[in-house]
């Protein structure tokens, strides 16, 4: 996640501009950008982290220079990076995005009506695409004086997405977090009333099962017994279906995937080729995840400069870059139930193929308020 700040990528969403009034001859989200701060309905403020977030070196030397080989995926988001997965959610395969969004566009409404929130708290919110249908429903529910939370690591897509949502509803107002939620969620602001906490894109996926109970746990911490959590989560489907969303016949997950050697090579002044290694994604079946590797085609020795260390990889070697678990409604209310919370509502595409999870606390819960 770090590198996203280093050559954002901007995504293409400027909605409403005229409200602000922008001379012609100036660029439309420079002009926006700078009357941010002056806007009273929006603050940034930075999240302590609780606990210490390992960077590329450390994640390099744990994960790579040790076999099984693997680096965790947000060192993909790097400019190019970024702009490869805005194609990958254009591509035919790749279902999950379009799906969730067609699912939030429909039972917004409803979320919001069950969860009538003073506040919306979205983890990881990127440029918070999704979250106007959210907004909208809000609108159209009278409930304007909800303020949005977005909490992500990287600050100009904080601001970017703000201004465009600030721009497109009227009233709205904007509380940027700037921060690594995987550094623990202790230092977050807490603010009074009903709060609607939201962890969309199949994120909680990219967790092992204990990585994800804990930080469900974690998030049932801060809950009161008045706020919920709208959750997104992949299903278990034919793996056919699975594989081909992570191998797409145009090859962009490939170019995706092989990026992420790009990143090496230019943060740690390492000599990998990436004509020499393929890309992989297949599904684990026994434990219900897709799982995608970098394969390397033939023995070869890599220099990492920057660590002052080599890599000998034999041919057919293999890098795990990622894993995106999925999930039955079974194994969703598991791994609620570890956590805390348990569903009020669950929706679903009439193929299965995606759920957003309404939950709130379990009336058993013993987690311990942070």
């Amino acid at each position: 996640m770090s590198l996203k700040c280093r050559g954002i990528w901007f995504p293409r969403y400027v909605d409403h501009v005229s409200v602000w009034e922008i001379p012609a001859h100036v660029p439309i989200m420079d002009q926006i950008l700078s009357r941010l701060d002056m806007d009273e309905r929006f603050r940034c403020m930075r999240v302590p982290a609780a606990r210490p977030v390992p960077g590329l070196e450390e994640d390099v030397r744990r994960g790579l220079l040790v076999r099984p080989r693997s680096l965790p995926p947000k060192y993909f988001y790097d400019e190019r990076g970024s702009a490869l997965f805005d194609r990958i959610c254009d591509t035919p395969e790749y279902y999950p995005t379009r799906t969730e969004d067609a699912l939030l566009a429909a039972c917004a409404g409803q979320v919001i009506a069950r969860a009538r929130p003073d506040h919306i708290i979205e983890l990881g919110s990127g440029a918070s695409r999704k979250t106007g249908h959210l907004l909208t429903a809000l609108d159209r529910a009278g409930l304007d004086g909800c303020q949005y939370w977005p909490f992500d690591v990287c600050e100009p897509m904080l601001r970017q997405a703000a201004a465009r949502l600030m721009a497109a509803h009227a009233g709205l107002r904007v509380n940027a977090l700037v921060g690594d939620y995987l550094g623990g969620l202790s230092g977050m602001p807490r603010p009074g009333g009903r709060r609607l906490f939201v962890f969309l894109g199949s994120t909680v996926g990219n967790f092992e099962p204990a990585e994800a109970v804990g930080f469900l746990r974690e998030l049932a911490a801060l809950m009161d017994s008045g706020d919920s959590l709208l959750l997104g989560a992949d299903r278990v489907k034919s793996p056919a279906v699975l594989e081909a969303a992570y191998n797409d016949a145009e090859g962009v997950t490939a170019a995706f995937n092989l990026n992420l050697l790009e990143v090496l090579n230019r943060e740690l002044d390492s000599d990998f080729m990436p004509d020499a290694f393929m890309h992989r994604a297949l599904y684990n079946a026994v434990d219900q995840r897709i799982e995608m590797y970098l394969i390397s085609r033939v023995r070869q020795m890599v220099h990492l400069s920057r660590l002052g260390e080599h890599l000998e990889l034999d041919a057919g070697e293999s890098i795990l870059t990622e894993i995106s678990r999925k999930f039955t409604p079974e194994t969703l209310e598991a791994m609620l139930g570890e956590a805390g919370l348990e569903s009020v509502a669950r929706f679903e595409p009439e193929n299965g193929y995606f759920s957003l999870v309404h939950a709130r606390l379990s009336r058993r819960s013993r987690v311990r308020p942070l």
